[in-house]
């Protein structure tokens, strides 16, 4: 996972390529926890089906919204927290993905400065 140091030439296509489907993959796994702790959570806690659970976690993760209502404080206060840390889920993932692009345009951009 270790990035290539601004005075090293840039990495070639298919290493770049590698590495985002790499962090795409880092992605998807941290996505997967995260909606497995809702899921669970709005079954146990808030005490919805395995199939409302499902679509409450994956609406709140997508930032779309509660679809049941939650019938005890439990789950009231499990579901603000749910949707607290699907926010920061959120912004975890898309810095996940981004960051390898960010890297190789940051990369290139020091390599045609040091040729000035």
């Amino acid at each position: 996972m270790k990035f290539e140091h601004h005075r090293q030439p840039l990495a070639p296509r298919h290493v770049f390529l590698r590495r985002l489907f790499r962090f795409i993959g880092y992605a998807l796994i941290f996505l997967s926890v995260s909606l497995s702790l809702g899921v669970l959570g709005y079954h146990y806690i808030c005490g919805l089906s395995w199939v409302d659970a499902l679509l409450d976690a994956s609406m709140i993760l997508a930032g779309m919204g509660p679809v049941s209502a939650i019938p005890n404080d439990a789950g009231k206060y499990f579901a603000s927290a749910y949707a607290v840390f699907s926010g920061v889920a959120f912004l975890t993932t898309f810095s996940i993905i981004i960051a390898p692009v960010l890297h190789r345009i940051m990369h290139r951009l020091h390599l045609n400065e040091g040729k000035n």
